[in-house]
C-alpha cells in the first residue's frame, strides 16, 4: 500500500519514476479502510480548522443560494426530476435513446412507452424555475395525449379524443426533440467551435475561461478516429486563431484518447505506443504553434496503466520538450489517483518542464463499480463512499499544493462542492492554481468565488459537437449530477439542510463504522448464498505479470490424459497426438481414447456406486463441489493455458471459462442443499403423513462440446452429482485434455472414482454405447441438433421408463437491434459473438 502521509514529509522529493509506477500498479484494488485512514491523516484533523473550513462553507452556501434562488437552468431542472424520481429516470432513458432513432414510428413508439407511465402534473408549479415549469407543462401534456388512446372507444363522442390523438404524435414527436435539445444546450456549448466560442466571450467577461472538449466516444473504427482527430485539429486552430487580450488564461483543449485510435486498450499497447502517439504528436506540434494547451482527458480505470506509458512519451517528445502546456487530468475516486500525481512531479522535475494538472473527482463511478463486480476482481479500484472520494481529493489538493509541486505542476482544481472549494482556498496560501467547472453546472457556486476572491480564475470545461453526439456524456452528466448524493443535486434543493452541504468529509466518514461502504458487498461477496469467482484483470500490470508468468512456464507443457475409470487414468489404446487449433504444427500433449472395455468397466463401476452416492448426505456431496470449485481457481491458470493451446479460446475467454465453471460448482452446491436437504412436508387430508423427497436417478451420462470445454463440461456434471447420481463424461473429441485435468481434481476433491468416470473418445463408440445401455438413468447434452435427435431416437428404443434428455442443442440466435440502441454498443456485441470462445458462442 501506498504511504500517502510519506508525501507530506519535508524531506519528500518525488524522483524514483519506476518505484512511483510500481506502487501505482500495486495500489488499484488496496484495501479501503486502511488506505482512507492514511488519506485521513494528511488532512488537519483538529476541531478548530475543521470548523473553520466548515463556517466558511457553510456562508459560501448560503450566499449561493440567496443569489440563485432555486436556479432557471439545469440545476433546478435536475434537482426537480432527480434520479430518485420515477419521472427523472424516465428522462434518462429519452434523453439517451430519442435523438438518436431515424423514423418517427420507433419515436412516437418509445415517447408513448416512456412518458404515459408518469405523474407529470406533480411535477408542475414545484419549482420556480422557467425551464422546469415549461418543460413539465410539454411533459404533462404529452402524457395525456398518450394516454387517451387507452380510454378510447368506438362511440362518436370519442372522435374528437381520437383526432387529438392522432395529430398529437407528430406533435409531441416534435416537443420531445425540442425539449431534449433545450437540455443539451444546457449541456453543450455550441454545435461546432464557431458557436461554442461566440458563446464563450460573455463568460470571459465574468472572469471565466474555457477548455473545450469534442464530443464523442471511444473510436470503433480509424474512420472513427479519423474523422475526431480532424475536429481536434480544428478545434485547435479556432482557439489558435482567436483574438484573446482581456488578459486571463487562455483557453485550452481537452482530448479523449480513445477518440483517436480504434485500439486504445493494454493488448495492443504497442500499436498506442506507436501509431496513437504520432496522431498525438501531431496534435501537440500544432496547438504549440497556436500557443493552445492540452489536456489529455482522464477515462476508464483498466486503461489508467497505458495513459500513462502514452503521456510519458508524448512528455518527453521533442514536440512537447519546453512546452510547458501539456497537461493530465486524475480522477480522485481512484485509489492510485495520489501516486500518479507523485509520479507526474516526479516526471516533471526530471524533465523540467511544467505540466497542467485537473484534478477531478471522476465520471464513471456507476460502471466502473460494476465492472469490478462483474470481472470478480479482488476489490474495487475506487472510493465506495462519497466522502471518501472527497477525502482523496482534499489529500491530492493538498499534495498538488505542497512545495515539491511548485515549479512543476500547475493545479487546477474541478469541483461543484462547497467544502471542497473552501478547502483548497483554505490549503493554496500564495500558491496559483485554477478552479474548474462543468459547462451547465456549478455556475452560481463559482460565480460567488470569482467575486469573493478577484484574480482567481475557473475554467469551464465545455463539450462542443451535434446533440446527436451528446448521448453518453448527457447519461453519464445526469447519472453524476441527478443522483440524491451530488452536491450539485442538493445545493439547489431547499429540503437539504445548508449544514449538511458544509459539513467536512472528515466528520461525515466518522459517523460509520468503517471507511468502506458496507452497502456495496466486495466482487467476491457479490451473492447472498455463495462466494462469487475470481477474475483476472489482465490490463493491471501487477496482477499480468504474475498471470502471464505462470502462463509462460506452460506454454510448452505436454500433457498426457485417457480415460479415467475407478480413479485411474487407463493407457490400453494408441496414444493420439493433440495438436493445437489455430497452429497444427504445435503439439499441445497426447490422449488415450476410451475403447469398448473402458466403456464397459466404467458403466458397470458407476452402476454399483449409484446406492451408496444417492445415500450420502447432500453437504457432504454439496461440500466436495465447493472444495472442486477451489481446486479450479488455485489451478486455473493451466485451464486458462490449455482452454487457448486446445480449444484455440482468447486469454480472457479462458478466464470466462474457469470462472463459469467454479461458479456452477458453488451454484448447484446450494441449489443442492436446498432442494435435498430436508423433506417438503405435504398435505395430509385424511390424516396420514406425506412428504415430498427429492433424490438422484442412476447413471447419468454427460456429453459436452468443445467450445466450452470446461464449463459445460463441469456445468452438467456437478449438477448431477449435487443431486446424488453417479455420472460417466464423455467431453467433445478435440478437448479431453482439459476434461482430464477437471476430472481429476474432482477426484482430489473427494468425488469418489466410481462416481464420477471419464471416458474421452469418438462418438460412434463411446457416446453410442453409453445412451444405449440399460444401466444408465439419464442423459444431459449440449451440441448439435442432429446429434441430440439421434440420442432421443435412442432413449425412445428403449424398453422400460421413459429416461430423462436434457438438451441444449447448437443453432445460430438472431441479434435484434433496433434503431434506439447505441450503435457501438451493438458493434461490440456482435464481435463478441462471431469471434469470442472460438468462434462459436451459443449466444
Amino acid at each position: 500500500m501506498f504511504k500517502a502521509t510519506h508525501v507530506l514529509a519535508a524531506d519528500y522529493i518525488p524522483s524514483d519514476l519506476a518505484a512511483l509506477r510500481e506502487a501505482i500498479t500495486h495500489n488499484y484494488v488496496v484495501d479501503e479502510n486502511a488506505y482512507l485512514a492514511e488519506l485521513c491523516a494528511m488532512l488537519p484533523g483538529d476541531g478548530g480548522s475543521l470548523a473553520q473550513v466548515t463556517e466558511r462553507a457553510r456562508t459560501l452556501v448560503t450566499k449561493v443560494r440567496k443569489e440563485s434562488g432555486s436556479g432557471d437552468g439545469i440545476d433546478a431542472f435536475l434537482q426537480e426530476y432527480s434520479l430518485d424520481t420515477q419521472e427523472g429516470i424516465i428522462l434518462m432513458c429519452l434523453a439517451e435513446a430519442l435523438l438518436r432513432i431515424p423514423d418517427a414510428e420507433t419515436a412516437d413508439a418509445l415517447i408513448k412507452d416512456k412518458l404515459s407511465g408518469a405523474n407529470w402534473s406533480s411535477h408542475f408549479r414545484k419549482s420556480d424555475s422557467t425551464l422546469v415549469n415549461a418543460s413539465t407543462w410539454g411533459l404533462m401534456l404529452t402524457g395525456k395525449i398518450i394516454k387517451l388512446d387507452k380510454k378510447l372507444d368506438g362511440n362518436p363522442a370519442n372522435l374528437l379524443g381520437r383526432m387529438v390523438n392522432k395529430l398529437g404524435e407528430p406533435v409531441v414527436r416534435s416537443a420531445m426533440y425540442a425539449a431534449m435539445k433545450i437540455m443539451g444546450k444546457q449541456f453543450v456549448l455550441g454545435r461546432d467551435m464557431k458557436e461554442a466560442l461566440k458563446a464563450s466571450r460573455k463568460a470571459r467577461e465574468l472572469g471565466y475561461t474555457h477548455t473545450y472538449d469534442m464530443l464523442g466516444e471511444s473510436a470503433l473504427t480509424m474512420q472513427d478516429a479519423d474523422k475526431y482527430l480532424t475536429d481536434y485539429r480544428n478545434a485547435i486552430e479556432a482557439v489558435g486563431n482567436e483574438r484573446i487580450s482581456d488578459g486571463g488564461p487562455a483557453p485550452s483543449i481537452s482530448i479523449k484518447l480513445s477518440a483517436l485510435h480504434p485500439r486504445y486498450d493494454v493488448a495492443n499497447r504497442e500499436r498506442v505506443l506507436g501509431e496513437m502517439c504520432e496522431r498525438l504528436v501531431g496534435l501537440v506540434r500544432l496547438a504549440r504553434s497556436k500557443d493552445v494547451a492540452i489536456s489529455i482527458d482522464a477515462e476508464e480505470m483498466d486503461r489508467l496503466e497505458l495513459s500513462l506509458d502514452l503521456f510519458e512519451q508524448l512528455y518527453r517528445s521533442d514536440a512537447n520538450r519546453g512546452w510547458g502546456k501539456l497537461g493530465m487530468v486524475v480522477q480522485a475516486y481512484s485509489k492510485r489517483a495520489l501516486p500518479v500525481l507523485c509520479w507526474l512531479t516526479a516526471l516533471a522535475r526530471e524533465q523540467g518542464d511544467l505540466i497542467p494538472v485537473r484534478l477531478v473527482k471522476g465520471a464513471y463511478w456507476d460502471s466502473e463499480l460494476k465492472y469490478a463486480q462483474q470481472a470478480g476482481l479482488p476489490g474495487y479500484p475506487l472510493f465506495t463512499r462519497k466522502a471518501g472520494t472527497d477525502i482523496s481529493y482534499l489529500a491530492c489538493a493538498r499534495y498538488l499544493l505542497s512545495e515539491p509541486t511548485r515549479g512543476f505542476i500547475a493545479p487546477q482544481f474541478a469541483t461543484h462542492n462547497a467544502n471542497t472549494v473552501v478547502s483548497i482556498l483554505e490549503m493554496a496560501g500564495d500558491r496559483q492554481f485554477e478552479f474548474q467547472r462543468l459547462h451547465g453546472m456549478g455556475e452560481e457556486l463559482h460565480n460567488a468565488v470569482l467575486n469573493d476572491n478577484p484574480g482567481l480564475h475557473c475554467r469551464i470545461y465545455a463539450p462542443v459537437g451535434a446533440h446527436k453526439d451528446l448521448l453518453p456524456y448527457l447519461v453519464r452528466r445526469l447519472l453524476e449530477n441527478g443522483a440524491n448524493t451530488s452536491f450539485v443535486h442538493k445545493l439547489v434543493d431547499p429540503n437539504t439542510p445548508v449544514d449538511s452541504l458544509a459539513e467536512h468529509p472528515l466528520r461525515t466518514l466518522k459517523r460509520y463504522s468503517g471507511f468502506a461502504n458496507d452497502r456495496i458487498p466486495q466482487p467476491v461477496n457479490l451473492f447472498s448464498d455463495r462466494k462469487n469467482s475470481s477474475g483476472v484483470n489482465m490490463n493491471i500490470l501487477s496482477i499480468q505479470r504474475p498471470f502471464f508468468a505462470k502462463l509462460k512456464e506452460l506454454e510448452s507443457k505436454q500433457w498426457l490424459a485417457g480415460p479415467i475409470v475407478d480413479g485411474e487414468t487407463l493407457k490400453r489404446s494408441s496414444a493420439r497426438v493433440v495438436l493445437s487449433p489455430q497452429d497444427v504444427s504445435l503439439t499441445v500433449g497426447k490422449i488415450h481414447w476410451a475403447d469398448e472395455q473402458a466403456v464397459e468397466q466404467a458403466l458397470a463401476s458407476a452402476h454399483a456406486a449409484f446406492p451408496r452416492w444417492r445415500a450420502t448426505p447432500v453437504s457432504e456431496r454439496a461440500a466436495a463441489l465447493e472444495k472442486l470449485a477451489d481446486l479450479l481457481e488455485a489451478n486455473r491458470e493451466q485451464f486458462i493455458s490449455l482452454c487457448t493451446r486446445e480449444a484455440g479460446k482468447l486469454l480472457q475467454d479462458g478466464i470466462d471459462e474457469v470462472r463459469e465453471a467454479v461458479d456452477f460448482c458453488r451454484y448447484y452446491a446450494v441449489q443442492a442443499r436446498s432442494l435435498m436437504g430436508q423433506a417438503t412436508l405435504l398435505p395430509g387430508y385424511t390424516g396420514e403423513h406425506n412428504e415430498l423427497l427429492l433424490q438422484g436417478r442412476g447413471v447419468f451420462v454427460c456429453i459436452s462440446p468443445w467450445n466450452f470445454p470446461l464449463a459445460i463440461f463441469l456445468g452438467q456434471i456437478a449438477a448431477a452429482l449435487a443431486t446424488g447420481n453417479t455420472v460417466i463424461a464423455k467431453p467433445a473429441e478435440q478437448t479431453g485434455l482439459i476434461a482430464h485435468l477437471a476430472v481429476t481434481l474432482a477426484h482430489q476433491a473427494g468425488i469418489p472414482g466410481d462416481v464420477l468416470q471419464l471416458l474421452p473418445g469418438d462418438g460412434a463408440t463411446v457416446g453410442a454405447k453409453l445412451t444405449a445401455d440399460r444401466r444408465i438413468g439419464g442423459v444431459c447434452f449440449t451440441g448439435s441438433t442432429e446429434t441430440a435427435k439421434l440420442i432421443n431416437l435412442t432413449l425412445a428404443q428403449r424398453d422400460g421408463a421413459i429416461l430423462p434428455l436434457i438438451a441444449e442443442t447448437g443453432g445460430q440466435n438472431a441479434m435484434i437491434v433496433d434503431s434506439t440502441a447505441l450503435p457501438e454498443q451493438v458493434v461490440r456485441d456482435v464481435v463478441s459473438a462471431a469471434f469470442q470462445s472460438a468462434g462459436q458462442r451459443c449466444s
